[in-house]
């Protein structure tokens, strides 16, 4: 899994294209129903905890900048053994892709920064 761009349209993926907010699973690209870091409840996550082999971190990007998310959803995660990083969507990309390169069981929930806005990462080198 790589993310490869994003826009404000959404995110490439690993060739794939996602339009709007995604959720990045070891082994699927989900588009994520929320509209803003606002809308991110417990219920929101519940994916990622649902999953064998167990996710060890999900980063969050909440669009342009870092946003606080909910106390009560932050603990939820905590309590099932879930690590989180929550980054503005920038940043989220490039940490996802370097816990990936390291071989970690990450997922990623990821908004697209509003305006117009694309990045597109380097080729990932062949291993």
């Amino acid at each position: 899994m790589y993310i490869e761009s994003y826009s404000s349209r959404g995110f490439t993926v690993s060739g794939s294209r996602v339009l709007g907010p995604c959720a990045l699973l070891p082994n699927s690209v989900l588009q994520w129903n929320v509209g803003s870091y606002r809308d991110i409840t417990e219920e929101s996550f519940s994916l990622f905890w649902m999953l064998e082999p167990r996710i060890e971190i999900v980063v969050v990007g909440t669009g342009n900048r870092t946003e606080r998310l909910h106390p009560p959803v932050l603990q939820a995660m905590r309590q099932r053994g879930i690590a989180m990083e929550v980054q503005d969507t920038p940043n989220a990309c490039a940490t996802f892709n370097f816990l990936c390169h390291e071989r970690r069981v990450a997922g990623a929930a990821l908004i697209p920064p509003p305006g117009e806005i694309s990045l597109a990462y380097p080729a990932q080198a062949p291993e």
